[in-house]
């Protein structure tokens, strides 16, 4: 079965079967687009065992302020192909679907009638333009044994703080699967290494469209989306630093926020390749979902921004009773009820929970009442209890949490009660350094965060940026620190800077072999220095 369209409403015209592109110039009754559409790449995502999504956007003038790419304001057929080699030797779907003004001119394909855990390329074609190629993989059948997967998760890249050089690396590896765990794009306006913000801080859906559009006009980017589909789920800045549900950071931005984030939600569905099932209404938007890999890996996607109770004490670190209230959720009822069900159910080796701010405990200060992040699971402990719990009542064979926000790479273990770490490790957390937010990062010889020597579940810290690497096999999961040295120059090589590997039914992580230092990079600058800008970097 073959699946094609937009958004709910929109006219399509679905084809099947092996044929070419065909001519889609326009008639005398419509001119033709005389500059080059896709000048914002492709990209595919959410796979399923028949197919996966594969998305466009036509944009000929990108950063128009007025969000529309340069397009006139009428519909346009898109053509696309789906091959299962990258000459389109092979077409094995292809079909025709509309672009429409409302939707920004984006294109999203549900392509099926695919085969499991396959490899196929993509493309699109409107008039004489004719997109770059796409790489997209199909999941394993339901239950099916699988020897081996890669996948890799980044997040966090602030266009004026750094080059995407980290980007291209991952989207060298081509992995089967990448995870963006948020901070896609950022909402405010300035500059930062001579690259700027086009537009003010986003407020209306042009500003969000035009910023989503500059990002993706960066090689980088489109070269991460072409390599492989990705499963993507936002964070504050995808709408505003620190957002809890329909609470602004700022209190004078209450007014209107409700519109402000329909407007920012509605922008991201248009610029990722995301399902029908995540087309917003209004300020709301299904975005938590599951994706199995075979019988190999659950992958749990949440939402830790639209359903979450706001912050019990404002921002920043503090000891805050208020905050270990059981009625507070970071997820809220429903996303809490749908991930325990999922642990209940899940039969795969693996149980991976792709999410946005950091899952173990961080306490900054070892003399004083418990002192913890109030926008991460720290402040909503109560919830991280349950999650906890519930994957232990199901039995979950292996829980590993994936983790992106904080701008550093870090690796942590998952105790039963982080008030007392003789209650015994029962997962782990994997926590990817930023794209480019922060700048130029710096690394400390043995891999330690001060907050290390009191908060024992801190394994491993490096505040390089990158993103990590994994191999996942019935046997381990492999994690690879990958860094660049540094962002404010383009193209730098990225490194492996610390391994670790968690044995299947063994809890905790393990490091592998020695730690590698990078050949060009600042050394950590002292432990007040490590600690402040730390704390800085978790509250911008």
């Amino acid at each position: 079965m073959l699946r094609a369209g937009v958004v709910a409403g929109a006219a399509t015209v679905t084809v099947t079967g092996p044929i070419g592109l065909p001519d889609t110039r326009a008639t005398a009754a419509a001119s033709p687009l005389r500059r080059d559409p896709f000048t914002l790449g492709v990209a595919s995502g959410d796979p399923l065992p028949d197919g996966f999504v594969i998305w466009t956007r036509l944009a000929p003038s990108p950063l128009d302020a007025d969000g529309l790419g340069g397009m006139p304001a009428r519909n346009f057929s898109v053509l696309w192909q789906v091959a299962s080699d990258e000459r389109f030797a092979d077409v094995v779907r292809s079909g025709s679907v509309t672009a429409s003004p409302a939707w920004a001119h984006a294109v999203h394909v549900e392509v099926g009638g695919l085969r499991p855990g396959r490899e196929y390329y993509y493309r699109f074609r409107q008039g004489r333009w004719t997109s770059a190629t796409g790489r997209g993989v199909t999941s394993p059948a339901p239950g099916a044994a699988v020897p081996s997967m890669t996948m890799a998760f980044a997040s966090c890249s602030n266009f004026p703080a750094g080059y995407f050089s980290a980007y291209r690396a991952l989207a060298d590896e081509r992995p089967d699967l990448i995870l963006h765990l948020g901070d896609y794009q950022y909402e405010g306006g300035g500059d930062g290494i001579g690259r700027h913000h086009a537009g003010p801080e986003t407020v209306t859906l042009a500003n969000y469209r035009q910023r989503h559009a500059q990002y993706k006009t960066e090689p980088d980017l489109q070269a991460a989306h072409a390599a492989a589909p990705w499963l993507a789920v936002w964070d504050d800045h995808e709408v505003d630093n620190n957002y809890a549900d329909l609470i602004p950071e700022r209190a004078a931005d209450l007014p209107g926020f409700a519109e402000r984030r329909a407007a920012a939600y509605r922008a991201y569905y248009e610029n990722l390749p995301l399902r029908r099932t995540s087309v917003p209404t209004g300020p709301d938007m299904q975005l938590f979902r599951r994706v199995q890999w075979g019988s190999l890996a659950s992958f749990h996607m949440l939402d830790t921004r639209q359903h979450r109770s706001d912050q019990a004490c404002g921002d920043g670190y503090k000891a805050c009773p208020d905050a270990a209230d059981p009625a507070r959720s970071l997820l809220g009822t429903a996303q809490e009820a749908w991930l325990a069900t999922g642990f209940a159910q899940s039969e795969a080796t693996w149980d991976l929970l792709g999410q946005q701010v950091f899952f173990g405990q961080r306490d900054n200060n070892p003399e004083a009442a418990t002192t913890v992040s109030m926008d991460a699971w720290d402040g909503y402990p109560a919830t991280r209890d349950r999650v906890v719990q519930s994957w232990t009542d199901a039995g979950v064979r292996n829980p590993v949490v994936l983790t992106g926000d904080v701008h550093a790479h870090w690796a942590s273990d998952v105790y039963a009660d982080f008030a007392d770490p003789s209650s015994g490790v029962v997962g782990s957390e994997l926590v990817t350094s930023s794209i480019s937010s922060g700048g130029d990062g710096y690394d400390e010889p043995t891999g330690t965060h001060p907050w290390a020597a009191w908060n024992p579940n801190l394994r491993f810290w490096t505040n390089l940026r990158g993103y990590v690497s994994t191999t996942i096999t019935p046997d381990a999961l492999t994690a690879r620190f990958r860094c660049v040295p540094k962002v404010t120059e383009p193209g730098a090589a990225a490194f492996t800077r610390a391994t670790f590997v968690i044995e299947d039914g063994v809890r905790g992580l393990q490091e592998e072999g020695a730690s590698l230092r990078p050949r060009r990079t600042n050394d950590a600058p002292g432990r007040d220095r490590i600690i402040r800008d730390t704390i800085r970097e978790e509250t911008k």
